[in-house]
């Protein structure tokens, strides 16, 4: 009587990760598990294999493509406040705005201030003056070395 190596019953068998997506590794178990299994009177043609192959090296340049991508996007993204740090010590020409209204107070009226920090507002760069005024960087009409007088 033959007896079964229970390591062949499937519920001994690894099944691997629950992603959607294969991977190079899982490429890589597919085509061995392919080339072990194949038919020895009727072999894997040189054609197929080799097409598979150029296939996992597409996939895996593709994924280091995606990787530098996602690095370069990820550099890219510098805070409002560094890139608006420039403005500390200048002076900035704005409309006077009413507080409450958030509105441009008619007849307008240029109000000048010098910034001395700059913060940052639901993703948006906030100009603290001099005068104690926090204005965002689009209000700015005019921007110039503080005066002198």
């Amino acid at each position: 009587m033959t007896t079964i190596d229970s390591s062949y019953y499937l519920s001994n068998q690894s099944r691997g990760s629950t992603s959607s997506e294969l991977g190079k590794d899982e490429f890589m178990r597919i085509l061995m598990a392919q080339l072990q299994n194949q038919d020895p009177l009727n072999p894997m043609e040189d054609k197929e294999f080799i097409s598979q192959m150029a296939t996992f090296t597409s996939l895996e340049q593709m994924m280091e493509m995606n990787t530098s991508i996602s690095s370069l996007v990820q550099n890219q993204t510098v805070s409002p406040v560094i890139q608006n740090s420039h403005l500390i010590g200048k002076e900035v020409s704005y409309y006077k705005i009413d507080e409450e209204s958030g509105e441009v107070i008619e007849p307008k009226e240029i109000v000048k201030s010098n910034v001395v920090a700059v913060s940052e507002k639901e993703g948006y760069a906030v100009l603290e003056l001099e005068n104690e005024s926090k204005i965002y960087t689009d209000e700015v009409l005019k921007l110039s070395q503080p005066s002198t007088d």
